[in-house]
């Protein structure tokens, strides 16, 4: 079986193939096929955003297609950066600008109300359209200073709970085991066997 990635991130096509390594399945990503449109992420949820990424990359590609949708919601920013993660320094943003966007706006917030959590919904489509959904999430608090150099977007910034290390001083294999990727893929691997035997 082929599944296709509705992903061009390097460091996220990195992560879910590690996640992915035990199925027999070949993974392909958006780099791998023919230039497809970029799905515009309008929705208002991560489940919205993964579905419709999911959907349309599936019927453009006829590959079943597995997208995710995640982001950093912060309690002290009334849930921002949310769906717009990616984007929250502007759309040109990358994750320097991002970062230092979100620790401007917490340098005056105390230890204990820096509470914060990575949500991800992963969305599993066939070409013909029928979606499946999971989702995970990891609790966590946001530092005062970036931290480490593994990782992508807000992992120099978030301490998940339980650790004293940011997702990006951790390594692989542990950041796997307790993300919200990590765990919305746990999720994931029933769709994923009903896909292999049928």
């Amino acid at each position: 079986m082929e599944l296709l990635l509705a992903t061009r991130n390097r460091k996220k096509k990195m992560e879910l193939q590690q996640m992915l390594k035990d199925y027999d399945i070949k993974i392909l990503t958006l780099d791998d096929i023919e230039e497809i449109p970029e799905v515009v992420e309008d929705g208002l949820s991560f489940e919205e955003n993964a579905i419709k990424k999911a959907r349309e990359t599936a019927a453009l590609s006829g590959y079943p297609c597995l997208a995710d949708d995640s982001g950093l919601v912060v309690d002290a920013l009334g849930g921002e950066p949310g769906v717009f993660s990616a984007r929250f320094a502007g759309e040109d943003a990358d994750d320097q600008k991002n970062n230092n966007k979100l620790l401007g706006m917490m340098q005056n917030v105390e230890a204990d109300q820096r509470t914060a959590r990575f949500i991800c919904v992963i969305a599993l489509s066939s070409p013909t359209g029928e979606v499946e959904t999971v989702s995970g999430v990891c609790e966590g608090r946001i530092a005062y200073e970036p931290c480490g150099t593994g990782g992508f977007g807000y992992d120099p910034l978030f301490v998940p709970r339980g650790y004293n290390q940011t997702f990006a001083e951790l390594s692989l294999q542990i950041k796997n085991s307790i993300s919200h990727r990590g765990r919305a893929l746990e999720k994931c691997r029933p769709l994923l066997q009903k896909y292999l035997d049928s």
